[in-house]
């Protein structure tokens, strides 16, 4: 079974990397701020698309009160999460406390639209924290137990 992440969620991720594209191109300190940004991003954001967000793919189906076998796949992916989940919020905190140098450097190069999109990236952050990564470990749950009934 195929588990795609959902399409809203991808757009943003794509949205967002593409704005960081834009701020490491903007030089100065603002331009070396973005890169270190990036950086810590990378790894970050292919972990998430491997195995974080795909999960919640499976959110409207369960809601519905939809379940098949075949949703056990999903478990490898939650399952994984649920291990590495220290270290992605560990990542988060990295890639936050390079967003705020990159958030002091656009204000004093007077880039406002990188200091919206850092601002915008340490929200997506934190819904991630609050929303997406419990609901993907929810969804884990949820199908275990489903498939133990």
């Amino acid at each position: 079974m195929k588990f795609e992440i959902p399409t809203a969620m991808k757009a943003e991720h794509d949205e967002l990397h593409e704005a960081l594209v834009r701020a490491t191109k903007a030089g100065g300190q603002s331009g070396e701020a973005a890169k270190a940004v990036a950086k810590v991003l990378h790894a970050h954001f292919v972990k998430e698309e491997e195995y974080a967000l795909p999960p919640l793919g499976l959110l409207t189906a369960l809601a519905q009160g939809k379940f098949e076998p075949g949703m056990a796949e999903v478990l490898a992916m939650t399952d994984k999460l649920a291990a590495e989940l220290p270290q992605m919020l560990a990542e988060h905190k990295q890639i936050v406390a390079a967003l705020e140098k990159l958030v002091a450097a656009a204000k004093a190069e007077q880039h406002p639209d990188i200091v919206n999109f850092a601002e915008k990236l340490m929200m997506h952050a934190l819904a991630e924290e609050q929303v997406a990564y419990p609901t993907a470990l929810l969804i884990g749950r949820y199908v275990k137990a489903r498939l133990a009934a």
